[in-house]
C-alpha cells in the first residue's frame, strides 16, 4: 500500500484554516439539542437551515441491464438502509446493483481488489486520506458534470473541497458525521439529579455523581479504536486550540509535543478514573459502537452506562433498543476543555474507480436530496446537503444536529485521524489506533503513548 502524498492536499477548507472558530457548531448545538423535545413532526422543521426536497425532478440515465458494485465498510444498520439507497436507484435507472461488504482500512481492501482485476465501480471512502491515495494510485476517476452539477447546487465549497485533490474532484460526500456530542440515558441523570455539562470540569463532576448513584458514567467503544481518536481530538482541539490541531493533523508538530501530553494527561483522568469506564478497560477493548450505544439505553435503571460519546450515527443503534431519542436518550454538545467546545466532523465521500455511465450516475444520485432523503428518514444520518428539507430527519434532535452543521457552511474541522495516511489514522491493530488502545489499557503512561503515537505517524507520512 502506498503512502498517502502530502503534497496534494487542498490548502483551505480541507482542514480549515486554524482563523476558522471552530465552536460554529457545537455553539449552534448549545442552544438547540439539549432542549429538543420528542419525535413530533415540527412545521417550522425547514426553516433556519436546509432547503426544500427538488422531489423527483433529478434526471438520471436508463441503465437497464448495467451492473454495478458498490463497497463500503458499513455493516448492520447503516448497511441495511444504504442497500434502500440503492434500491431507489436500482428502481430509477434499471441498473442492478451489487453491495461488496469492505474491510478496514479500506485501501488495503481496494488495493486486493483493483490487483484481481475487480475493483468495484464505487467505493465510499471514510477518510480523506483514503481519497488521496485512491487519487495517488490512480484508482479514482474524477466526477463527471452531472455529478458535479448536482455538488455545485447542493454543497458548500468546504464539502466539496474535502473531496477534491489538486483542484479535481473526486469525492462525493454523502454521509456527513457531528463527532462532538455526548448522548446520556435520561433516567439515570434524572435519578442521579444531574443536567447535562458544558465544561470538562463538570463532566468530571457529573460523571462522579453518576458513579455514585450506582451507575459507571461511560461507556467507551474500545474494540473499534476510530472512536478512542474521536475522544481524543475532541478533547485536542478545543484545549490546545485550532492552529495546533492543523499543525499535529499534518505533522507539522510532533505527537511528542506538549500540547498533545495535556490532552492525553486530561483523557487519561478520565479512562483511569476507577469505575468511570463501564467495564474497566478490559471490557472497553472488547466492547464495539453498536454494543457500547446499547448498553447505555437498555438496563431500565441499571443501564451498563449514563453516557456514550460519539457522532449522530448514536441514534440509529438507539433505534434498535426500546429507548426513544428526545426523552429516554437526549445530547449534549461535546464538554468546552479549554475556551469553547469543540466542532469535529467526519464523513463518507463516494468515489468512481471505474470510468462507466452507472458510477458516474450512482454519484449523481447521491450527490442530490433524493438519495439523502432515504437514509435522513431512516434516522442516524446527517447529509452535508443543504438542499435536504430538514423535515426529512424523524426527530427534532436530529434535525438540529443537521441545521447546525448545513450552517456552518465552510466552516468545519475535519477528522484528524481521517486525513492522516491511513497507515497511521486508519488501520487496525497499527499507528493511532493502536497506540491509543494501549493507552486505554495504561492511561497513566502518557510519554510511551506519545512516543509510539511519534514513531508510527513519522514512518507514515515518510519525515
Amino acid at each position: 500500500m502506498r503512502s498517502t502524498l502530502r503534497t496534494r492536499r487542498a490548502p483551505l477548507h480541507r482542514r480549515t484554516t486554524a482563523r476558522i472558530a471552530s465552536a460554529v457548531v457545537a455553539g449552534a448545538l448549545a442552544f438547540t439539542v439539549t432542549a429538543c423535545g420528542g419525535d413530533d413532526d415540527n412545521d417550522d422543521a425547514d426553516k433556519g437551515g436546509g432547503g426544500k426536497d427538488k422531489g423527483s425532478a433529478l434526471q438520471l440515465p436508463q441503465l437497464d441491464g448495467e451492473n454495478i458494485s458498490v463497497s463500503a465498510v458499513w455493516g448492520g444498520s447503516e448497511r441495511k438502509v444504504f442497500l434502500k439507497v440503492l434500491d431507489e436507484f436500482e428502481k430509477r435507472t434499471g441498473a442492478k446493483v451489487s453491495f461488496v461488504p469492505a474491510q478496514d482500512p479500506i485501501i488495503s481492501f481496494l488495493e486486493s481488489k483493483v490487483a484481481g482485476g475487480q475493483p468495484p465501480d464505487v467505493a465510499m471512502l471514510p477518510q480523506v486520506g483514503a481519497i488521496e491515495q485512491a487519487v495517488a494510485n490512480k484508482w479514482a476517476k474524477p466526477v463527471g458534470p452531472e455529478a458535479q452539477k448536482q455538488l455545485d447546487k447542493n454543497y458548500a465549497k468546504g464539502w466539496q473541497e474535502l473531496g477534491a485533490v489538486d483542484g479535481k474532484q473526486y469525492g462525493v460526500y454523502f454521509k456527513a458525521a457531528n463527532k462532538s456530542l455526548v448522548w446520556y440515558n435520561t433516567r439515570v441523570f434524572e435519578n442521579a439529579g444531574v443536567s447535562a455539562p458544558k465544561t470538562w470540569d463538570d463532566f468530571m463532576k457529573t460523571a462522579q455523581t453518576v458513579y455514585d448513584s450506582g451507575v459507571p458514567p461511560v461507556s467507551v467503544a474500545g474494540a473499534e479504536a476510530w472512536t478512542l481518536t474521536d475522544w481524543f481530538e475532541n478533547v485536542y482541539l478545543s484545549q490546545a486550540g485550532p492552529e495546533k490541531y492543523d499543525q499535529l493533523a499534518a505533522h507539522k508538530i510532533k505527537w511528542t509535543d506538549p500540547s498533545v501530553k495535556k490532552a492525553l494527561t486530561t483523557l487519561g483522568g478520565l479512562f483511569g478514573k476507577k469505575g468511570f469506564v463501564a467495564g474497566g478497560a478490559s471490557s472497553a477493548l472488547q466492547t464495539e459502537f453498536p454494543a457500547s450505544v446499547k448498553q447505555t439505553f437498555r438496563g431500565g435503571d441499571q443501564p451498563k452506562a449514563g453516557m456514550v460519546f460519539e457522532g449522530d450515527m448514536v441514534s440509529l443503534a438507539i433505534s434498535e433498543t426500546k429507548a426513544k431519542v428526545g426523552t429516554d436518550a437526549k445530547v449534549f454538545p461535546f464538554p468546552a476543555v479549554g475556551a469553547e467546545s469543540p466542532a469535529v466532523v467526519g464523513g463518507d465521500a463516494a468515489v468512481a474507480l471505474k470510468d462507466s455511465k452507472g458510477a458516474q450516475a450512482l454519484l449523481t444520485f447521491l450527490g442530490s436530496p433524493d438519495s439523502a432523503k432515504i437514509w435522513a428518514e431512516a434516522g442516524g444520518f446527517i447529509s452535508p446537503n443543504k438542499n435536504l428539507a430538514m423535515s426529512a430527519y424523524p426527530n427534532e434532535v436530529q434535525r438540529n444536529i443537521a441545521k447546525a452543521l448545513v450552517a456552518a457552511g465552510d466552516d468545519i474541522r475535519f477528522d484528524m485521524s481521517d486525513q492522516a495516511p491511513q497507515s497511521f489514522g486508519g488501520t487496525p491493530g497499527k499507528g493511532e489506533w493502536k497506540a491509543l488502545q494501549d493507552f486505554l489499557k495504561n492511561p497513566k503512561d502518557v510519554a510511551g503513548t506519545q512516543k509510539a503515537l511519534e514513531t508510527a505517524a513519522a514512518k507514515a507520512y515518510k519525515d
